[in-house]
């Protein structure tokens, strides 16, 4: 088997990558960007435009399946530019028409948990309880009208896929501006934590459990193709709990201040991952304490490299942050 990765770079991507070569499956890593974090991989790394038509990429074969990972992925950003929706729309899109094109009958589509919107305190989303009336945010309609797409590509043109819903995935390989490595940047400095909503809790997972659940997804194609899956730990966590483990797991003295949350944001998700676990095998074993303390091991190990500190100090830099 041959599997193309799009978003290879990203912390999704670089993990999966990783596990399919340990488990000697071949990749085809694709990203617009380098890979920060594993050499090996970056000079695998396909420098590729995604928004651009797929027909001037060459490559030595073909895959068997795609792994479609890619994707302008911070809500308020899109929010602030819904220009970057249209682009994950049209790179959904330029990947569905190399898949037709070429034969290639096989995709995985990483959606997200935001295609639920606003949910009750409490409340567990099932994969079909999801209603376009909902719709928070122009990242929630490029990943939901990605997903209708996919699903127009099945009844016309026979490819067979499956949808994986993501919920903040955190660990290794992401030293940017979402909300966990954001919090160990300012924990790590003594700096005030701020909080955009005092209501939000939320679903976070961790890298390893994510990857575990896509490669299931993978092994069992055939079998679960047309379905869709959460892959999440089915938990949720108060932000300021969050925070607070994070200053003491730190040794940090930190203060955690609150303020409304922003235009697009949702402040409750859980996500039900019983069918995952019924028709994949799939079972989350990385508690959120477990986690964040590996995440803040690996942080502080990875800031000493100067092009992810780097990154990271630009990504902030940009939203006034750093």
């Amino acid at each position: 088997m041959i599997i193309m990765v799009t978003g290879s770079s990203g912390t999704v991507g670089t993990a999966l990558v990783q596990k399919l070569t340990a488990c000697k499956i071949k990749t085809i890593p694709i990203d617009i960007r380098g890979n920060l974090f594993d050499k090996r991989l970056n000079n695998r790394t396909i420098r590729y435009d995604l928004r651009k038509p797929l027909t001037s990429l060459k490559l030595k074969q073909l895959p068997d399946m795609i792994v479609h990972l890619a994707a302008n992925a911070r809500v308020h950003d899109l929010v602030v530019r819904p220009e970057l929706a249209l682009h994950n729309y049209l790179m959904t899109h330029n990947v569905m028409e190399f898949a037709r094109t070429k034969g290639i009958q096989r995709l995985i589509f990483s959606s997200s948990r935001e295609v639920y919107g606003e949910s009750a305190l409490g409340e567990k989303r099932k994969e079909q309880s999801v209603d376009v009336t909902t719709i928070k945010s122009p990242y929630t309609a490029s990943k939901l009208g990605s997903e209708s797409l996919i699903h127009a590509y099945e009844e016309c043109y026979d490819l067979k896929s499956v949808i994986i819903r993501l919920s903040n995935v955190y660990g290794r390989y992401d030293a940017s501006e979402r909300v966990i490595p954001l919090f160990i940047y300012y924990a790590m400095r003594n700096r005030d934590i701020p909080i955009f909503g005092a209501e939000k809790k939320l679903d976070f997972t961790y890298t390893d459990d994510c990857i575990d659940g896509i490669y299931r997804v993978i092994r069992r194609h055939n079998r679960v193709a047309g379905e869709t899956f959460n892959i999440s730990r089915g938990r949720g966590e108060r932000l300021i709990n969050l925070a607070k483990m994070i200053v003491k797991q730190a040794g940090s003295s930190s203060i955690i201040t609150t303020s409304n949350k922003r235009v697009g944001e949702i402040s409750s998700y859980i996500g039900d991952n019983s069918k995952a676990k019924r028709l994949l095998g799939y079972k989350p074993k990385v508690n959120l304490k477990e986690g964040l303390s590996k995440n803040i091991e690996w942080y502080q190990k990875a800031i000493k490299n100067d092009a992810i500190y780097r990154s990271q100090r630009r990504n902030l830099s940009k939203r006034g942050w750093a």
